[in-house]
Order: C-alpha cells, then structure tokens, then sequence
C-alpha cells in the first residue's frame, strides 16, 4: 500500500513546521511528520553519501541539488512507520516541483493526497520570522526564493484539485483545528 503523502507550504514565518509537528503529535501512531531541512541535516550528520553531498553545497551557502533532496525526501517518507506522512518545506522551487512530480509518476509507492498552503500576510510572516531569532536578511532572501516559485507551484496543484489553502493568520490552536478537520476529511486513516 502507497504511503500518503501530505504537503505543507508556505511562506517563511507561516508557521508550518509548528502545524506539522502538532497534527503529528496530535495523531501519533498516525501520522509522522517531517521537515525538509530537519532530513537534509540528518543526513549530513549521519555521514551517508547523499548527506555528503548536501554537505559540500550547505557549507558553502548553496542550495543542496533537486536530485539529491529528492532523494533524501523519499527515503524518509518509505521508511516512516506510519502510512501517513506529512512534509513540510517542499517543494519550494519550481524545479523541486517538477523533478519530485516526474519521480512520483514512475514510482507507485507514494500518493500525494493533499498540498495544503498555510498563507500568512508577508509582515506577519517576517514578524514572526524575526521573533524566533533569526535574521532578517535570510528572512528576506527565502522570502523572494518563495514568492518566485509560489504560483506555478500552487497552479500546478490546483489543477490536481489537491490545493488547499489554510489561514495560518489565525490562533495556532483554530489553524490546527482548520488542518485536522481537512484531513479527517480526505484520509481514512485519522
């Protein structure tokens, strides 16, 4: 049986990978969660051939490769112990899109179900952002690199009718209520 495959996205600051963390911990046993950035520097502290990869780019402040994220990202999703799998923080670029969507069409173990968007307003997002520490030009700099990539991504998911987007400006608990009532609504397995 395919895993199922749930993405969030959104911008620096929305708050994502707060909401993937509590829908887990909220269904644990059901549901595992998982960051793009958490997996990539796992693998670069396990010392494994992609982490060595990802290393060499991350050390010099460049963008670890399509392929290899991809990579990381698919190894984790097969081997979670649960059949649901959220992700958050990807795909963030185009080309992750597209290489990812190719990657899926000739593999049937894993079923994107649903891409949910958890939209912020750009102050909220950097007030946020600059609250946890960090800094403001990295905010401004992933910011860019989202909105680039952000509508060709979501009218790539809309005509899959699997884009759902979540008002993340609300209060944490109401915008994971919002999350957890969609995804009652499209998985069996809640």
């Amino acid at each position: 049986m395919p895993k199922k495959l749930i993405l969030l996205i959104g911008a620096p600051g929305s708050g994502k990978s707060t909401d993937a963390k509590m829908i887990s911990e909220k269904h644990a046993g059901k549901v595992t969660s998982y960051s793009t950035g958490d997996l990539i520097k796992e693998e670069i502290k396990k010392g494994t051939g992609v982490g060595i990869i990802a290393k060499s780019f991350v050390e010099k402040g460049n963008l670890v490769p399509t392929q290899a994220v991809v990579e990381i990202i698919v190894s984790a999703i097969n081997a979670a112990p649960t059949q649901v799998v959220l992700l958050d923080g990807f795909p963030g670029k185009e080309k992750q899109l597209q290489y990812f969507c190719d990657y899926i069409f000739t593999h049937d173990k894993i079923d994107v179900m649903s891409v949910l968007e958890i939209k912020v307003n750009d102050d909220l997002a950097k007030r946020r952002w600059l609250a946890s520490g960090r800094s403001e030009e990295i905010f401004e700099h992933e910011m860019a690199s989202y909105k680039a990539s952000l509508a060709e991504i979501e009218a790539h998911y809309s005509k899959k009718d699997i884009l759902k987007v979540i008002d993340g400006e609300k209060e944490l608990d109401a915008v994971i209520n919002d999350i957890d009532t969609y995804l009652e609504s499209i998985c069996t397995s809640f």
